[in-house]
């Protein structure tokens, strides 16, 4: 399936085989944790990375509000990876992001952009969109669903040297959040607690997890 509806009381949000949400009714996409210019950011630093890594994701994003057409894109954080990646280029991108995605752009301010001052695209803090509450950071609030990205959510699937690690969004029944996918092509990735219900990332698909529980070991036959 390229997409798996959540519900929400009366809000229905769409999670997308690209890593992102869309909220049909206000016409939103939501997604977090691009980590643009992070390569940069690790050559400052003396660790060598191939400066592709932002290419990719601006064209991902691109393809995709193409695709569905939002009224808006809101990024849930971390649409930098710091002040150090921001080159001359990367500023450059920036500037021009809104005009290529043919809608408002607005950023939730997250960790990796403290410190940072972004041309035309201030950090805004965390806030309510309905029965949804928009934050970088898990923050859940009574009566409202959480989504956020930051984690960077995983799914272990497979035993020993068949094990994979594949992005997926992660729901937290217990807080009401919803976690989103680490956007960007350069990031790595945490993987979830038990409780937390997955759909999986996985060969342009989005494949809710029905089980988490790994298989019984086989029963010995006596005799």
């Amino acid at each position: 399936m390229r997409s798996c509806p959540f519900a929400w009381g009366e809000e229905r949000l769409e999670l997308l085989a690209e890593g992102a949400a869309l909220v049909p009714s206000r016409g939103l996409l939501l997604l977090a944790d691009l980590h643009l210019g992070k390569a940069e950011s690790f050559q400052v630093q003396g660790i060598p990375l191939p400066s592709d890594g932002d290419a990719s994701t601006l064209n991902a994003l691109l393809d995709l509000v193409h695709q569905v057409r939002p009224a808006e894109v809101a990024v849930l954080g971390d649409l930098i990876h710091s002040r150090l990646g921001l080159t001359p280029e990367l500023r450059a991108k920036l500037r021009a992001l809104p005009e290529l995605l043919g809608c408002p752009l607005r950023l939730i301010g997250g960790n990796h952009e403290r410190g940072s001052w972004i041309e035309g695209l201030p950090q805004e803090p965390s806030r309510a969109c309905g029965s949804l509450w928009l934050s970088h950071e898990p923050e859940p609030r009574a009566e409202l669903l959480n989504v956020c990205g930051h984690r960077h959510p995983v799914a272990l699937v497979g035993q020993g040297s068949d094990r994979l690690r594949l992005p997926c969004f992660a729901y937290d029944p217990r807080r009401h959040t919803l976690v989103l996918p680490a956007f960007g092509q350069l990031t790595g990735g945490h993987p979830c607690p038990e409780h937390e219900q997955l759909w999986l990332l996985a060969e342009g698909r989005v494949l809710p997890w029905l089980s988490r529980r790994p298989p019984a070991p086989a029963r010995r036959r006596r005799g």
